[in-house]
Parts: C-alpha cells; structure tokens; sequence
C-alpha cells in the first residue's frame, strides 16, 4: 500500500494542463476519478446546482457512481461552461449527445488553442453527425485540437478500480502524449491512436450493435447466437468504417473489438439493456421511458442508417435494428430474417 500512495504521490508531481470536465453523467464521474489520480485540482462543469450542492454537501454525485468519494479540495465545481472553459487548457467533453449543442452553444468565452476531447459516444442531433465535426464545423476547433476518448471502459468497473483500458485517439501527437500522462494510473492503461474519426464512429456503432444484442436476448437467443451476432457486426462496423473514412486501421483492436464486445454482453450496457427490454415486449417508448440513462444507439441509429443508405453501403444487422426502433416492425419476425443471413 506505501508503495502505491509514493507512486501516485510521484505522478501528483508531474506538470499536467488545467483540465475540466463538462457533464454530471456516470462516464463524466468516472473520467473526474481518472484525472484526480494525476491532476491536482478538477474543474467540473455540473449540469444543475442540485447536482453541484450535493456533491459538495456529500462529496460524490448523487445519481451516478454514489460509491465513488471525491476530495472536494481537488474539485473546482460549477454550473457554467465559460466559467470552466476559461480556466481550463483541456476540456472534456462527457455529455450524452442529445445535451451537447446546449451546452456548447453557452460558450461566449475565448477558446482558440485550448484542446477539447470527446468521451461522447453519439450522433449530435443538431448537426445530425458526430463531435469532431459538429467541433470543427460549428466553432472552427481544427483536429489538431481535438481528441476522442474510446475502448471498453465502463465507468462501473471505472469506479471499482478494476484494471480498465482507453484508447486516445488524436490529431496530435503531443496532444495525445499529454492526454496519456493525465489519464494513465494503475487502474487505467491508455493506447494511443491517430484514427479520431474511425474511434469516434466505431463507438457509435458498437452501442447500435448493442441495443440488437440486447433485443435478441429479450427475444430468447443464447450465447451462440450472439457469439455470431458480434462476428458478423465487427466485419459490418469494418465495412462501414472503410465507406466512411479509409485509412490503415485494425478493428481487432480493443477500441473497435474490445469495445463492442463488452457493449454488447455487458449488464452495464444500457443499450444491450435498452434492446432486451424490446426484445421482452416493451414498446421502444416504454423501454426508453423505464432507463434513468441515456442508450445512445437509439438516437444514433436514424442517422447512421441514413448515412449507410447514402453511400451504398450493405449494412443488415443496422438496418434490422433501425426498422425495429423507428419502423415499429416485429423484433421476433425481424431477427428471424436477420438470422438466415447471419454465418
């Protein structure tokens, strides 16, 4: 144990940028536990001041990862984006999707140079594609300035210390160098990546694969099933990723495979949750309606569908999992035709 305390207490020593988090969310609270292992002090943009005052009245947020104590001396809370933007040379982005053009069209503060990284596994709404773009499009925040936190961490076992593992995808080396020393301790390894583009949509498509896993385990399928249910949506993301952005990339590695994997036979995955509830019976409304979190592949498979229509692309298990959210069709009668296509 003194052994541990003197390694973190070295790391502590390190000179790390000013970095802030925006979002109050169970993947936010998990990423503010990663940085206070290396950052001295937190700036922790929170979405209400509930949410800000029981933090500082109890010391851990009260909806999400309760278990997980914070040193208040080392968090620096508010409510007000430019607040924590303006402080801040890094700032996290760990929203759900569906917030982030709310959150960020606040901003009114000086923000060029700074670096803003993605933790959101989503399709933007507003701008119906993902964060890099809406970043770049939208504030004119260059990749270069950008960076994207991907791979199989779920902020439970985050929160439990269970050795976990991300992958930093960024434009710039020295960025992505920085964000390794920030977020590396001894329960989390960091892996380096230059795909921002192919981390960022493979996360939004692992939670789309996710949401069917789960609806073929309402539905009763077993653990064959869905042994080859991954295998054939690791070759589709592979297919869909090349028809999107083509560069050299191995989906076997942990930020694709790894990934969708754990999204998809995980009991912390909402969205496997959210899928076996409509495999179950539950409408898609009711099943959205009963989750107190946000599933991602729902809001994101519309516009991943569209996009795969768009540019030709042949993508069944995304197009089963679209008609069963937004066409109302047969999740049994669906899967069943999915099923003769599947090896």
């Amino acid at each position: 144990m003194a052994a541990k305390k003197a390694k973190k207490s070295e790391k502590n020593t390190r000179t790390l940028p000013a970095v802030g988090v925006v979002g109050s969310g169970s993947f936010a609270t998990a990423i503010v536990k990663m940085l206070l292992e290396n950052c001295e002090c937190v700036h922790w943009c929170v979405r209400s001041e509930f949410v800000k005052g029981a933090i500082e009245l109890r010391g851990h947020n009260p909806t999400y990862l309760p278990a997980v104590n914070f040193n208040l001396k080392c968090l620096k809370l508010t409510t007000d984006i430019n607040e924590l933007v303006a402080q801040c040379d890094v700032v996290v982005l760990a929203t759900p999707s569906i917030y982030l053009s709310e959150a960020v069209e606040k901003l009114y503060v000086p923000y060029e140079g700074k670096i803003f990284v993605s933790a959101i596994k989503g399709i933007v709404p507003k701008a119906n594609d993902v964060v890099a773009h809406y970043l770049r499009d939208e504030f004119n925040i260059p990749f270069e300035r950008q960076a994207v936190l991907a791979g199989p961490c779920h902020a439970e076992e985050v929160a439990m210390e269970r050795l976990s593992y991300l992958t930093i995808a960024a434009g710039c080396t020295e960025v992505c160098g920085m964000l390794e020393q920030a977020f590396t301790s001894d329960f989390i390894r960091v892996h380096p990546s230059a795909d921002i583009l192919g981390n960022e949509y493979s996360a939004i498509l692992k939670n789309i694969y996710a949401v069917g896993a789960g609806i073929s385990s309402g539905l009763g399928y077993g653990d064959n099933y869905t042994a080859v249910f991954v295998s054939n949506a690791i070759r589709e993301m592979e297919h869909f990723l090349e028809g999107i952005h083509e560069v050299p990339r191995d989906v076997n590695e942990s930020a694709y495979l790894g990934d969708l994997i754990v999204t998809a036979y995980s009991l912390f995955s909402r969205n496997r949750n959210l899928g076996n509830l409509i495999g179950k019976g539950y409408t898609v409304k009711s099943a959205i309606q009963s989750m107190n979190m946000v599933a991602e592949g729902y809001y994101a498979a519309k516009s991943i569908y569209e996009t795969s229509r768009a540019k030709g692309l042949h993508t069944p298990i995304i197009d089963t999992v679209y008609r069963i959210l937004y066409e109302e069709k047969n999740p049994e009668k669906q899967f069943r035709k999915l099923s003769t296509i599947l090896n």
